[in-house]
């Protein structure tokens, strides 16, 4: 399914992004594609969990106890082990060393500032900075390398089925859902990072902000979120199948199916 046709279907005043990146040297021009419908900028904190561990390496000297906190925050999506390196480290030092690393710069949230997942960031965005993660795993960094590794071991519903949807069983998934309290949508949102060898990458990232405001389905949502319980199956409901379109149509604009 296409853009178009994707995004027309669209609820009022949701949101959808989508955004893809292909590069490396000694294959095809490098080339991306990115599309947007609603908010310029979301929350989408999961999907930068990957990059805060791999930027807190060099501020942790304590290589075991960085492990600790960054490979549950990427595996199983911890919100707790994020904000102890969030904390430990500082959002700015980490987000100025995305910018370092990356290119890409990210504003501190507004008001407190250890609210991790406050940061607004677009799908262009992240599939610029996890691009450059993935290039540096392949030129050698060991952290970005163990943090992509941690990716591909990501599984079952916290997948939204982003590798099936795109046929990439060996892919790097990272995907993130939240709707607080006083939000009237369902963020729901993944990143892939595909496997091409040598210096070549290919990224496809989906965001989207579904509305959700029946009042009888918001109190059930957040009862179950303060009980501490699974919340990826309403997430699944409202969004899956949009994010699993948006994820497709941007792997086949790139043309990665039809690249030696």
């Amino acid at each position: 399914m296409a853009f178009d046709e994707l995004l027309r279907g669209l609820h009022q005043g949701a949101s959808a992004q989508a955004a893809g990146i292909r590069r490396g040297y000694g294959g095809p021009p490098a080339r991306a594609v990115s599309v947007r419908c609603g908010l310029a900028r979301l929350r989408c904190a999961s999907l930068l969990k990957p990059l805060y561990a791999w930027v807190t390496a060099a501020h942790i000297p304590d290589a075991e106890r960085w492990r600790r906190h960054a490979e549950p925050a990427v595996v199983v999506s911890s919100n707790l082990d994020t904000l102890n390196l969030w904390l430990a480290v500082g959002p700015r030092v980490i987000l100025d060393g995305i910018y370092q690393r990356t290119g890409v710069v990210w504003a501190l949230p507004n008001g407190d500032p250890s609210r991790f997942g406050s940061v607004e960031v677009s799908a262009e965005e992240v599939a610029t900075a996890y691009a450059a993660l993935a290039q540096a795993a392949v030129a050698g960094d060991p952290v970005a390398g163990t943090i992509l590794d941690w990716m591909r071991t990501v599984k079952g519903d916290q997948t939204f089925g982003a590798r099936e949807a795109l046929r990439s069983p060996e892919a790097g998934v990272k995907c993130g859902w939240y709707g607080a309290p006083d939000e009237t949508c369902l963020r729901t949102h993944a990143v892939a990072v595909l496997p091409r060898g040598g210096t070549r990458a290919t990224v496809v990232v989906g965001m989207t902000a579904q509305p959700y405001t029946g009042a009888h389905d918001r109190e059930t949502y957040v009862s179950r979120i303060a009980d501490g319980l699974s919340v990826e199956g309403e997430h699944e409901r409202v969004a899956g199948e949009l994010l699993r379109g948006l994820m497709r149509a941007t792997l086949s604009e790139l043309g990665h199916d039809r690249q030696p």
